[in-house]
Order: C-alpha cells, then sequence, then structure tokens
C-alpha cells in the first residue's frame, strides 16, 4: 500500500470514528471544500517558507512576492488536486481511460475560470455591499461552479465500453 493510500485510510478511519463521520464521508461536496480549505493552509504556509526562505535573496521585493505566490499557487493547487482525485473522487475509476495529465490542466481550467468569476462577481457585488462580505459571496457561488465544473468535466464518471460478446 504506498503513502497515499495508508494516508487516506488514516483519514477515513478517523472520520468514520466521530459521530456522524460515515455521513460525512458520503457527502461529495464537503469532502471538496475540506480539500480546498487544507488546500488554503497549504498556500499559506507555502506562501511563508518561500517569502521567508526560498525567495528571500531575490531583492526586488515585487519579484520575490510574485515567484512567491506562484509557488504557492502551484503547490496548493498539486495538493487539491491529489487529494480531489483520490478522495472527494476517489470512488470514480476515471484514472483508467483518462490520462492523469489530461485530467490534471482540466483541474486547472476549472479553477483559474473559478478564479477570474470570484474577481468579477466581487467587483459586481462590491457595488452593493462591502468588499468582504461581496467576496465572501463570489466565494461561495465559484466554490459551486468550480465543483461543478469538476463533478461533470475533470472527474466525470468514465462510461465503460461496451464488451464484445
Amino acid at each position: 500500500m504506498n503513502g497515499l493510500r495508508k494516508v487516506k485510510a488514516a483519514v477515513v478511519e478517523a472520520l468514520s470514528q466521530l459521530p456522524g463521520g460515515e455521513w460525512l464521508l458520503r457527502q461529495r461536496f464537503l469532502k471538496f471544500g475540506a480539500v480546498g480549505f487544507l488546500g488554503t493552509l497549504v498556500n499559506l504556509a507555502v506562501l511563508y517558507l518561500a517569502q521567508e526562505s526560498v525567495f528571500r535573496g531575490i531583492e526586488n521585493p515585487h519579484l520575490q512576492l510574485n515567484l512567491s505566490l506562484a509557488a504557492a499557487i502551484f503547490v496548493s493547487t498539486l495538493h487539491n488536486f491529489v487529494w480531489n482525485r483520490a478522495w472527494t473522487w476517489g470512488d470514480r475509476k476515471i484514472h483508467i481511460r483518462k490520462g492523469i495529465t489530461l485530467q490534471f490542466f482540466q483541474y486547472c481550467a476549472a479553477c483559474w475560470l473559478s478564479i477570474v468569476l470570484q474577481v468579477v462577481f466581487t467587483n459586481a457585488f462590491q457595488q452593493y455591499m462591502h468588499y468582504l462580505p461581496a467576496n465572501m459571496l463570489a466565494i461561495a457561488i465559484t466554490a459551486v461552479l468550480n465543483y461543478l465544473i469538476n463533478h461533470s468535466w475533470t472527474f466525470k464518471v468514465q462510461k465503460q465500453p461496451a464488451e464484445k460478446e
């Protein structure tokens, strides 16, 4: 059993011990949200490490921040993809017929579309409310859209080819 499967099994075991844990494990959107939350923590940790250590020697502060942000976004996106593939949609045997590289690019495309829409919605909503609730509303909408895109495109159930008799 490889490392990722061991971690997945440990997470499933721990969650199933909680009251309501079995129900929670069956809730795909909640899994998607949990992965996104953990991805946010990964993003912040990588951003901090990149700023304070990895790119600390770069004298241009804008370049340093942008390199740190790029590293944080890449690592957290990869983290989220791996966990969504293994846990959120782990019950779908999509990896058999769809290459992981294509799937990763589809996942990234869905993420970037969500980011663009979050900016658009935040700017539209902030005309009617404070920018923080406007952004929270935009995040909620785009999280649902991101989930639906990944559910129906990136991690779509693959139809099995008809067996020849």
